[in-house]
Order: structure tokens, then sequence, then C-alpha cells
């Protein structure tokens, strides 16, 4: 049995985090912490026992010896203190996406978890679900030959989140759409295609709908209601070309836009055999052409919750130490494009590295 706590009793905590460890045999939910008292007191009353304890402040839960694992549902800005404190004091870690706000912070996290000899895991949670794993496979076996591009769209019609929130405020964000869902699936193809160097970068981002708040239209808000006494200097679309070691990457991404967002989330593979088309969090296609002929097939995958498998494995490397598919070490080049495609659109050109 891992005793485990969570700091940051919000969405993803509730979502994901408690129900995973409520269900999970292996898991005993000792803390639930957040600023907020009445966050932490209902996260306990929802996913804990009579035992758990509901704090405000992270710093008391650090002194328990008992307590081997961490998952760290903070804001951005606060991912890289708040994990190095927990690192530091012998837990560890698993820290939402994205690492931190910046490349650097997110490398020093990782650094940091090397040299104490540490768990570092990312929540970069698509490395868990069973279509892209199968994806992957199909791609390692040579069953689409050499993927020499990858295209992916991540485009809302209105979906500008918490507007004047902690989302779009760089200071707390890091970003907007690119860091906010952009990571997802930056990470989910560099899981796929195994890149492990970036070559150049050329990105653009755009901060056009969303100011002046008060004009900005939408159906509904999640992460609301809107503050308009608040901050929004954070991108709602972005744009971007990258080279790897193995394939150039495409991405059109955008929190709003004037143009509806039917079909408009999911990726694309182009192979010399064949190509795939995997509709995010869904399945996929498989196109290509064989004997002579044209082929599209819509193949099964194996059907899982990854977030509760995502949990599962760290439970098990808090005990080993091993390094898993969503180590800290293994997600830092997701982190180092999102931060090229950030100094690109900033500097005005193409970034190499």
């Amino acid at each position: 049995m891992t005793r485990v706590a969570i700091i940051g009793c919000g969405t993803i905590a509730n979502s994901a985090h408690g129900p995973s460890y409520q269900k999970n045999p292996n898991a005993q939910l000792a803390y639930c912490v957040d600023i907020l008292p009445e966050r932490a007191k209902a996260l306990k009353e929802r996913f804990g026992t009579e035992e758990t304890v509901a704090l405000t402040d992270y710093h008391d839960m650090l002194s328990d010896p008992s307590v081997e694992a961490v998952s760290v549902c903070v804001p951005n800005y606060l991912h890289a203190p708040i994990s190095i404190d927990c690192l530091r004091a012998g837990k560890q870690v698993l820290c939402e996406k994205p690492a931190s706000v910046s490349y650097a912070l997110a490398e020093q996290m990782a650094k940091e978890a090397e040299s104490l000899g540490r768990v570092l895991n990312i929540g970069v949670v698509n490395r868990f679900n069973g279509a892209v794993n199968e994806v992957k496979r199909r791609i390692e076996s040579g069953e689409l030959g050499e993927v020499y591009h990858v295209y992916c769209s991540f485009r809302a019609h209105r979906s500008i989140p918490g507007l004047g929130g902690p989302f779009t405020t760089k200071d707390m964000a890091g970003g907007g759409v690119l860091i906010d869902w952009g990571v997802h699936y930056l990470d989910l193809i560099n899981y796929c295609i195994g890149a492990k160097r970036v070559l150049s970068v050329s990105g653009q981002t755009y901060s056009k709908l969303g100011s002046p708040m008060r004009e900005y239209v939408y159906e509904d808000m999640w992460a609301g209601p809107p503050d308009f006494e608040g901050v929004y200097d954070v991108e709602e679309f972005v744009t971007g070309l990258i080279r790897t070691d193995k394939a150039t990457i495409s991405l059109n991404g955008a929190w709003a836009q004037n143009v509806p967002d039917d079909d408009s989330r999911f990726i694309e593979f182009l192979g010399t055999k064949a190509g795939i088309r995997l509709t995010y969090g869904g399945g996929f296609t498989i196109s290509g052409a064989k004997d002579g002929k044209l082929f599209r097939q819509t193949p099964d995958y194996p059907k899982n919750d990854m977030f509760y498998d995502e949990l599962d494995a760290f439970l098990a490397c808090a005990k080993t130490g091993e390094r898993i598919r969503s180590n800290a070490s293994e997600v830092l080049i997701t982190a180092q494009m999102m931060q090229a495609l950030y100094d690109s659109s900033a500097l005005g050109r193409e970034i190499q590295l």
C-alpha cells in the first residue's frame, strides 16, 4: 500500500487523480492539500477516508515520512517549486502537464529528480491511451513505412477557459492554447514517432479574439465564469512547423476561431506505405495502397481508462524507482518544442536548435 498526497484539489484532481487513487487497491489517499480549505475538504470527502487529512499548506505534509508519492495538480507556475520541494523531501512525484511554464524550469525539475534519485513523472496521459499505443505499435512495426510528416489540429470555435483567470494569465499559465492543449498533441506525436532531437522550429501565435474581454462572444466557458478585471495576455491561436530527427510536424491550434470546430481535433501520420488519422480521444483509421488497390480500415484497439493506468504505473515506479514512459526525462523534448514555438513567434523568425 502506497500512501499518497494530492496537492491542488481542482478539476484534474477531482476528475482523474482522486478517482484513480480511490479505485486502486495499492493506494491510500493520506492528504488532500489546497489553499482553499473547502476544496481540500471536498476532495477528502469524495475520495478519501476518515484517516485522510485535509490541509491548506503542503509543507505540513512533507515532514510525514509515511507519504511516498505525491500528485501535483496546481496551476502551471507552481509546478516547478512544489515538485522540487516534494522531491527534496524524499517523495516520488507525478506532476500534471505541462511540466512547467518554460523549458528551462522543466529541465531544472528533471535534473533535480535525477540528482536526488527520485521519480518525477509528468501527466502526459496519452502515453497510456490504448489507441495511441496501437498507433505507436504499427509505426514501430514498419506498417506505415517511413513516417515523414505529422499534422495535428486542436481547434475549437469558442473555448477560451476562465477568461481573465489563471488560464489566460501568462505569469501563471506560461501561455495559452499551445501550453494547455498543444502539449498533449505534441507529446503524443513525439511518443509515437520516437523523436529525440528538435532541429528547427518556426511558429506564430495570435491573440485576436479574447481581448477586449468584454467583447468576447461565447456560448459557455469551462473554468469560468469570466473575470473582466483579470488578465488576458496569452495566445488563443498557434501555428507552426517543427523539424525533428524523425519527421516534420505541422500544427494549428485554437481556443477560439471564427470557423466552426467540426472534426478539428486529430493527428495525421503520413507514411510511405500507409497513413493514420487518429481522432484525439478516440479511434483511428489507416489508409494506403496494397496489391494495386487503395484501402481504408478502422482497426480495433485495446480500450482502457488511461488516467487509471497512468496513476497505477506511477504507484508501481514510486516503489521501484523505475523510469517509465512518462518520466520527465522522456518528455523534455515537448517542453523544448513549445518553448521554441513561443520564441520563434516573439522573434519573428525560425529557431535553430
